[in-house]
């Protein structure tokens, strides 16, 4: 049974406006086995959020995981992911219905609220990827 955690931030330069995604995926071990940092064009920086989450679990799938922990910095994206805040913005609810179908495929998903500096290698690939206009 493969076992990954998923590290993600999202920004946005405006909101909306230009944004970027980063995330980390580690084994079991503790390694990093994939890295990403990519624009996502123009968005808000809660579907920024989102997106960051969304693709990594996308990965993560891919990669064969049974069982993802995720970490964000985002407590408004956890909060919402474990039905603690209603989703309200019309910009938001498909984008966590991706994610929560996504969870779905998994024997085990887990989302924990990470303060920023615990979360800081995402937030620099989620930067670096609206840093280069």
């Amino acid at each position: 049974m493969k076992r990954l955690k998923i590290f993600s931030d999202g920004c946005s330069r405006g909101n909306p406006g230009q944004a970027g995604i980063g995330y980390l995926i580690y084994d079991e071990r503790g390694e990093i086995i994939s890295e990403r940092s990519c624009k996502i064009g123009i968005r808000t920086n809660n579907e920024a959020e989102y997106i960051a989450v969304i693709r990594a679990l996308e990965e993560a799938i891919r990669l064969g995981a049974a069982e993802v922990e995720v970490f964000s910095d985002s407590e408004l994206l956890v909060k919402q992911v474990r039905g603690e805040y209603a989703v309200r913005s019309d910009r938001l609810k498909p984008l966590y219905q991706k994610l929560i179908d996504l969870s779905q495929a998994l024997e085990r998903f887990e989302i924990k609220h990470v303060r920023r500096v615990e979360n800081e290698r995402a937030d620099k690939l989620a930067s670096l990827a609206i840093a280069s206009e």
